[in-house]
């Protein structure tokens, strides 16, 4: 609550405006802001590691407040199903104090609106397994206090009281402390010194105390924010309508690099129930909220059957979306795409799925579109989709569409069906999808820099003066994680700060097989070489490339994953050369090179079983030379046999050569053959080798009818 009358309310309209209005000078600011100066880490307190859930009496009450009203509040949470869904936190905003201190210069009570003390209406939470949260203000007086903004009574800021007023919430039991500014400039008081003493003062105690603030103005985020509170708002108040809950999305969504375990943007309370959005807008409000990884804190009377309906219930105790809220992970989503008021976001989740969201926020219906890859996931042949409101499942190979009514969010749940570990083969990880990916500044790029929030926007990889052409750009704090299968032996890579960021930032990057740590470049800076790094996968079922912040805050810190490759031999036992991936496309000198048939002509797929000399093969590679297919070993394969000949379908006709390249040595050599040869066994040594190239050339003759099989080749691998 930043103040309770429509006088502030008219104060901050401004700021709300602007919000509306200018989306991307907003944008643009946040955009700076991360670009500036480092945030500290997260407040240390071990609370708030999801965002915190619960009831505030503001946004229901005002300042008509009474412990009668919060006790109802509390009981209603219990006996419709709302404390099993997760609220948790019982909350008294600005109006519960006294006109004056006591004697001892302690805060009060109001003795007629909270007879019984605040430690009884503590102790009746508890009691409840519920928690009790309370209001304070850094100034000399509560947003309440201020002539025409309410009139209430007294001066009750904790300005000179801060230790005392810490150690008496501790001893009422009070679990949760909202400190709000309200103009504690007028009093001449620091913000950042005011918050931090407070959030040290609650911390002396030794009461476990979850600690929010509100500072204004709200934006840009100053960077000692997550270092002093659990959460902080990021907006100006909410009210109960559509063009007010949206602008405060808006403005929340740029700050998702901020947001991690114990540390949230607070874009203001939940309205649901209230009466000034439909229901359909109430399910965006929910949504985004937890799309955003926002405090669900309800506002409404929940023992108002007018407002706690079972249609605003359902909204509030949909336990599929307050679980992406809740998500342990502790991401905040992030926008992929927004196009004419359609807007898409995605939040990454601890169990490797995504959170889609699918906003319209026009007045009229539209569709709208995106794909796996866009909102970072991989790695699977197809996707469940859970849509998280109508609970429908279905299946996608990678599409996700639509119909979305005017100010509807359809929000899915996507996760991976059936997991594909990388083909054999020495792989870009920019040219693999990735099973998940998540970036502290915009989307993680393929092959550019991070560059800024949007996708696509970064350059050309460079650390330290070199380019690079293939690659991962991210920006601190990031995982990216590919699924191995146990296929894959070793990643090397080149890791550094963008040279976009000049000498700043700092960061390090780690790598781990299936959570373990397995390779740490050390601390990095712009100012550092690029650092090769390597790291052993065998046996692995998925690798994370990590970067972290360094420890001095995530601002500069774009990270490069440069030439990053993962080596996936063939495993052990012998392998149809047919049924294995060539490295890359290969080269034939009529038409594609084809599996288990002859070349046939210029098509894919036109060939015929093979056959040389009257003799037919069901596996093999059907080419034409000039020819060179090459496949990775990776130095595990021993030997390769194959058969080779002009296949039938030219007659007598044609007259090539067959060889076999280890790591482009030759090692075996058919010697001429033509058409009117019979098939002829090959043999080749590929101890050791990196690589085996099977070549077809045309015996300098000219290629005219050669059409060359590799029939039943096969490698064995230890």
């Amino acid at each position: 609550m930043t103040n309770p009358r429509s006088t502030v309310r008219r104060r901050l309209a401004a700021t709300a405006s602007a919000v509306l209005v200018a989306t991307s000078a907003l944008v643009a600011t946040t955009a700076l802001q991360v670009a500036s100066a480092p945030p500290a880490a997260a407040l240390d307190n071990h609370l708030g590691r999801t965002p915190q859930m619960g009831w505030n009496s503001w946004n229901a009450y005002r300042c008509g407040i009474d412990e009668t009203k919060i006790k109802a509040a509390a009981d209603a949470i219990v006996s419709k199903g709302l404390q099993t869904a997760g609220y948790q936190y019982v909350n008294i905003d600005d109006c519960w104090q006294a006109a004056t201190r006591g004697t001892d210069g302690a805060l009060q009570a109001d003795p007629v609106r909270f007879p019984s003390g605040i430690k009884a209406l503590a102790d009746y939470m508890h009691g409840k397994g519920l928690k009790l949260g309370i209001y304070g203000t850094p100034g000399t007086k509560t947003c309440a206090n201020y002539p025409g903004w309410g009139d209430y009574p007294g001066a009750n800021g904790s300005k000179d009281h801060v230790e005392q007023d810490a150690l008496t919430f501790a001893s009422w039991g009070v679990d949760y402390l909202k400190y709000d500014w309200c103009r504690a400039d007028w009093d001449g008081v620091d913000a950042q010194t005011a918050f931090t003493a407070m959030g040290d003062a609650l911390k002396a105690t030794g009461r476990p105390i979850f600690y929010s603030i509100h500072r204004e103005p709200q934006q840009p985020v100053d960077p000692w924010r997550p270092a002093v509170a659990n959460s902080w708002r990021t907006t100006s108040d909410i009210s109960d309508s559509w063009s007010s809950m949206i602008g405060k999305a808006k403005a929340n969504q740029p700050l998702a690099a901020l947001a991690r375990p114990g540390a949230w943007n607070d874009p203001d309370m939940l309205e649901v129930g209230n009466g000034g959005m439909t229901t359909t807008e109430y399910r965006t409000h929910m949504s985004l909220w937890a799309e955003m990884a926002a405090p669900l804190l309800m506002g409404t009377d929940l023992t108002n059957p007018t407002k706690a309906t079972t249609e605003n219930l359902g909204i509030l105790g949909n336990t599929d979306v307050i679980a992406v809220d809740q998500d342990p992970l502790g991401r905040q989503g992030t926008v992929v795409s927004r196009v004419n008021g359609l807007v898409v976001m995605a939040k990454p989740l601890a169990d490797g799925s995504r959170a889609v969201t699918l906003t319209n926020e026009n007045t009229t219906a539209a569709t709208i579109s995106t794909t796996t890859g866009a909102i970072g996931a991989g790695g699977a042949a197809t996707y469940q989709l859970k849509d998280l409101w109508s609970k429908a499942v279905t299946s996608t190979t990678g599409a996700i569409s639509a119909q979305v009514a005017a100010h509807e969010t359809v929000m899915y749940k996507v996760t991976p069906a059936t997991r594909v570990a990388p083909p054999t083969g020495l792989h870009q990880l920019s040219d693999l999808p990735w099973s998940a990916a998540a970036g502290g500044w915009g989307p993680v790029e393929r092959n550019l820099s991070n560059g800024g929030q949007s996708a696509g926007d970064g350059g050309t990889m460079a650390v330290g003066g070199t380019g690079y052409p293939k690659g991962l750009g991210t920006h601190a704090n990031s995982d990216i994680t590919y699924y191995l299968g146990g296929a894959c032996t070793a990643l090397t890579t080149t890791v550094g700060i963008d040279d976009e960021v000049g000498n700043n930032g700092k960061v390090t990057f780690q790598v781990l097989r299936d959570g373990v740590k397995i390779a740490d470049s050390g601390t990095l800076t712009g100012a550092d070489a690029p650092k090769a790094l390597q790291a052993d996968l065998t046996g692995g079922q998925e690798v994370t490339l990590r970067v972290t912040d360094g420890g001095d805050g995530l601002y500069y810190d774009h990270a490069d994953w440069a030439d990053a490759k993962i080596s996936c031999p063939p495993s052990s036992g012998t392998h149809a050369v047919s049924d294995l991936t060539w490295t890359s496309a290969p080269t034939n000198g009529y038409g594609p090179v084809e599996r288990d048939t002859s070349n046939g002509g210029p098509g894919t797929g036109d060939g015929q079983p093979m056959k040389i000399g009257s003799t037919g093969y069901p596996k093999g590679l059907g080419t034409h030379a000039n020819s060179d297919i090459t496949y990775y070993l990776g130095g595990t394969c021993t030997s390769l046999t194959t058969t080779v000949g002009i296949d039938d379908e030219v007659g007598n006709n044609g007259s090539v050569v067959f060889q076999v390249l280890r790591d482009g040595v030759k090692v075996a050599d058919s010697g001429t053959l033509t058409g009117a040869d019979a098939p002829k066994a090959l043999q080749a040594d590929l101890t050791g080798g990196q690589e085996v190239t099977l070549r077809v050339t045309d015996n300098g003759n000219g290629n005219s009818y050669d059409h060359a099989d590799w029939a039943q080749p096969v490698i064995t691998c230890t």
